[in-house]
């Protein structure tokens, strides 16, 4: 008679990312997972193949939050039709999802992250960079968003903004100005 299961792959995924937030990368072990599921490591190789998996599969599920999370923002904005305003919708819940999840948001930008996950997390902010900047300069302004975003966050969380002021208020002038730039008729032809 086989062994009952003790652990399903969504309980193991869920202590990933507990550990991750809690001990960052290199806290995220098959034994540390295997001690928060309650079995001993060689079990959780049932479920995962080794611990390069175990942080694709943590990486893909705060991915998947993540996008989750743009989305909702995205079917609020839409109602509200203001592309701008979407923009910035879609950047605020960007950051907030970094603040909330700092090691989940440092995973994200690992080779270990799946290609399928980022796709759909881009979504919201391709379509809106679309809207605003139009299809031919869609994806140049995404990348243009999300690199400034991302490189503001990396230093956010870092606390490398030393020299004073409202880093919030910097956050705030910095999306502004970037999304005005991206609108169509601010482009140069």
């Amino acid at each position: 008679m086989p062994t009952p299961d003790r652990t399903s792959l969504d309980e193991i995924i869920a202590a990933g990312r507990e550990i991750l937030e809690a001990a960052g990368p290199s806290g995220l072990t098959m034994q540390a997972v295997a001690l928060r599921v309650g079995v001993r490591a060689p079990s959780l190789y049932k479920r995962v193949r080794d611990r390069d998996a175990l942080i694709a599969a943590v990486a893909e599920s705060v991915i998947d939050d993540l996008a989750d999370e743009l989305e909702r923002v995205e079917q609020d904005g839409i109602e509200h039709d203001r592309t701008d305003e979407l923009l910035a919708g879609l950047a605020t819940a960007y950051r907030a999802f970094a603040r909330a999840h700092p090691e989940g948001f440092r995973v994200m930008f690992t080779a270990s992250a799946p290609l399928a996950s980022l796709d759909r997390a881009a979504g919201p902010v391709l379509r809106a960079s679309a809207a605003l900047a139009g299809e031919e300069h869609a994806l140049e302004a995404a990348r243009l968003l999300t690199a400034w975003m991302t490189g503001f966050l990396q230093m956010e969380l870092a606390g490398a903004f030393r020299l004073g002021g409202d880093v919030d208020q910097a956050f705030e002038y910095g999306l502004t100005r970037l999304v005005r730039s991206l609108e169509v008729d601010v482009l140069p032809h």
